[in-house]
């Protein structure tokens, strides 16, 4: 029965930390890119070697885990949202079996350059800061400690400008898509040891 036993009374203020977030860029971060630049089936979503194991570890250490990316695949009409939603299935489907919540998914397939349907603009489109802004209004994210982890400038410079601490990994794009100009804090090679390297700092902070 004591296990069941909660207080009557609010926590203090000033002694509950507020979350910390890791936003990670989905293809070329996560997601292997497929052979001719389009994900156009289920079968083509592959995760980066170790990359599900890292993210569990890293969401049992307590970090809040989002996605980020423009699908410019369906804004252009080459994927249609049909399609789309198919492979998004499969993709949400392998982090979930894998046990990795994912706190919300800001993929955006909406641009003012889109195809009909789709030619909106979004606050979630990078290099747009809607999504770091939008977990700390829902989730509470204390952005001042949280990272983007990606292989483009367009996410970078989104979490630069939402004041996230960045990390470019030399996978996908490598940070060489030459959009923006920025020098992340970090750069790894990828992923995996892109989120070891802040479990490890973690680590060495509260040993």
């Amino acid at each position: 029965m004591f296990d069941s036993y909660s207080s009557p009374y609010a926590p203090l203020e000033g002694t509950l930390h507020a979350p910390r977030a890791i936003f990670i860029d989905r293809w070329g971060t996560l997601l292997e890119v497929p052979e001719g630049g389009l994900a156009r089936s289920p079968s083509d979503v592959r995760f980066f070697p170790d990359a599900l194991q890292t993210l569990f570890l890293a969401n049992r250490a307590g970090w809040y885990l989002y996605l980020l990316g423009n699908e410019t695949s369906v804004i252009e009409g080459d994927v249609s949202q049909e399609r789309w939603k198919e492979i998004e299935e499969a993709f949400m489907g392998q982090l979930s079996k894998a046990g990795i919540p994912i706190r919300k998914n800001y993929a955006s397939v909406k641009s003012p350059e889109g195809i009909d349907g789709h030619r909106l603009d979004s606050v979630y489109l990078l290099p747009n800061t809607g999504a770091f802004y939008h977990a700390a209004h829902n989730d509470g994210v204390d952005l001042q400690a949280s990272w983007v982890i990606g292989d483009s400038t367009l996410e970078l410079v989104a979490g630069w400008r939402a004041g996230c601490s960045q990390i470019g990994v030399r996978s996908g794009q490598a940070v060489k898509d030459g959009t923006f100009r920025i020098e992340p804090d970090l750069m790894e090679e990828n992923l995996v040891a892109a989120v070891r390297e802040l479990l490890t700092r973690e680590k060495a902070l509260h040993p």
